[in-house]
């Protein structure tokens, strides 16, 4: 039986490797890392009595620095148990809890089909690729220019530009044997009912190729190069390949450079992606045009587990890290939360960058604050806690956010920081309090956030 491609990487990212390694070994407490999801062991291939035997959960992978063997959960358990292929699957589904597929021709049809559209998206690609480079790309490589963006940055993101023209890619690819069908399920085209011909959806545009997790191209966004246009980023549609909000931009890329960068970065736009790694930031990722998912928190939890969230420095920026928090609150748990960098006013990391350098934007993930920090922050930055009731009421707020927490034990200690905070909160503004009383000042209980 064949297995797709999506229920093997389902199965894989439910399961730990960890876990599946774990029954088999015996880890050493002193190299392991278990937040970080970081283990070592004696190698089980071979006899060792110093462990060399490495795994690492956020890339589902082991390696042995003495024997040299490595792999994924199936083939360790093909290899060392002598399982074959279906039953090492059959394993690791029962692991994480999901049914074994039955076969399927129709969705054996349509994995073939996904992996013919991925064929039509490269192509794609190049195409766009083609396009900057020749005299119809001239604007767009003005405009690359003046966002600070190398050539080699150009083509290490493989960026493009959709030349202004209604057919130019569908008769290209139409022209390379690609079906009406195939360039309209990769959303390349806008079509329907109502429209009598279909024509290219991304036109006048610089192109950014979103690629999945295993770098290969689903979907596109474009940043429009006339102002006239009213949506200045476009995205592509959803599609069999692209669901955004499962998709982070530059998660493969990051992926890699979280092993040497220790964390991961998400921050509002591809345009600040690429940006930071030209600027040697290389473990940055961002959302598709939406708000952080649950499912994109949890491929940043896969690669950190304790993401750094960058917002930008409005009052936008700063009500997205609220949601963000609100979003995260419910499944933080020991080694899993996420901190909170707050940029300057006004400013995205794509301008600070240019602005005032690398250093600068280090600084702010220096900076960054912790989960509990933001939330305390939100309850009582600007509040007034002049009366019993109002305190009461902040107090009430608080225990409503903790009571939140599915952990049991991240609940009672984010129960008792938030106690100890209020305490010491109430009690330095009923200081104040008198002391402006007896300067005959008013403003009695003003929350504070240095407080």
């Amino acid at each position: 039986m064949r297995f797709s491609d999506s229920f093997l990487d389902e199965i894989r990212d439910r399961v730990p490797i960890s876990s599946v390694i774990g029954q088999r070994v015996t880890w050493d407490r002193k190299k392991t890392n278990a937040p970080r999801g970081d283990w070592w062991a004696c190698c089980p291939f071979h006899g060792e009595k110093t462990p060399s035997f490495h795994c690492e959960d956020r890339k589902g992978r082991y390696h042995c620095f003495g024997c040299g063997v490595s792999g994924d959960h199936f083939r360790f358990l093909t290899e060392l148990e002598g399982l074959s292929f279906p039953e090492a699957v059959e394993r690791v589904a029962a692991m994480a809890g999901v049914p074994m597929p039955t076969r399927d021709e129709r969705e054996e049809r349509r994995e073939q089909e996904r992996a013919s559209l991925t064929d039509v998206m490269e192509m794609a690609t190049r195409f766009f690729q083609d396009q900057l480079q020749s005299a119809a790309g001239a604007k767009a490589r003005a405009y690359l220019r003046e966002r600070g963006l190398s050539a080699a940055t150009q083509q290490a993101f493989r960026l493009g530009y959709a030349p202004d023209s209604r057919n130019a890619l569908k008769e290209f690819l139409a022209g390379k044997g690609v079906e009406k069908v195939q360039i309209e399920a990769c959303g390349l085209v806008v079509f329907g009912d109502d429209i009598p011909v279909s024509y290219d959806r991304f036109r006048d545009r610089v192109m950014f190729p979103i690629p999945d997790s295993r770098g290969r191209i689903i979907a596109f966004g474009g940043r429009a190069l006339s102002p006239d246009v009213s949506a200045k980023y476009l995205n592509s549609p959803e599609t069999e390949l692209f669901h955004k909000g499962n998709v982070l931009y530059n998660f493969a890329r990051a992926r890699k450079a979280v092993q040497k960068e220790g964390t991961v970065i998400a921050v509002e736009g591809y345009m600040d992606v690429i940006a930071l790694a030209q600027a040697g930031f290389d473990n940055v990722v961002a959302p598709l045009g939406t708000a952080l998912t649950e499912n994109q928190m949890e491929l940043l939890w896969r690669m950190a587990g304790e993401p750094v969230l960058c917002f930008d420095g409005d009052q936008a920026g700063l009500k997205a890290a609220w949601r963000a928090a609100d979003l995260i609150l419910p499944s933080i748990q020991p080694g899993r939360s996420a901190r909170f960098a707050l940029l300057p006013e006004g400013q995205d990391p794509d301008d600070l960058v240019r602005a005032a350098g690398a250093d600068a934007f280090g600084a702010v993930l220096k900076e960054a604050r912790p989960l509990a920090d933001l939330l305390w922050m939100r309850e009582t930055s600007g509040g007034v806690f002049d009366t019993p009731e109002r305190r009461a009421e902040l107090e009430k707020t608080l225990r409503d956010l903790t009571a939140r927490i599915r952990d049991e034990s991240v609940r009672y200690h984010y129960s008792q920081e938030m106690r100890e905070r209020v305490h010491a909160f109430f009690g330095a503004a009923r200081g104040r309090s008198q002391r402006q009383g007896e300067r005959g000042q008013g403003d009695r209980g003003r929350g504070n956030w240095g407080a």
